[in-house]
């Protein structure tokens, strides 16, 4: 630490300084990721869903006849 240009509480200020800057940076990145997936989760979701049904149509299809029958079950009880 150089005595001339900076004492303890000058350290402490700037320590300060940096740490409210990397909360605010932290909280605008936090801010617009909890936009995105709060907006846009049924797109992708959905997104995800297609492109796994085309790349395997065989399990997609036993996954919705597996859901359908837990479903179906269900609702007649």
């Amino acid at each position: 630490m150089n005595s001339a240009t900076e004492t303890p509480s000058n350290t402490s200020a700037h320590t300060a300084s940096s740490t409210s800057q990397a909360t605010h940076v932290a909280s605008e990145k936090l801010q617009e990721a909890s936009t995105h997936y709060v907006t846009e989760p049924a797109k992708d979701l959905w997104g995800l869903l297609r492109d796994y049904a085309h790349e395997k149509p065989d399990v997609a299809a036993m996954w919705c006849f597996g859901l359908g029958m837990v479903v179906g079950w269900k609702l007649h009880r």
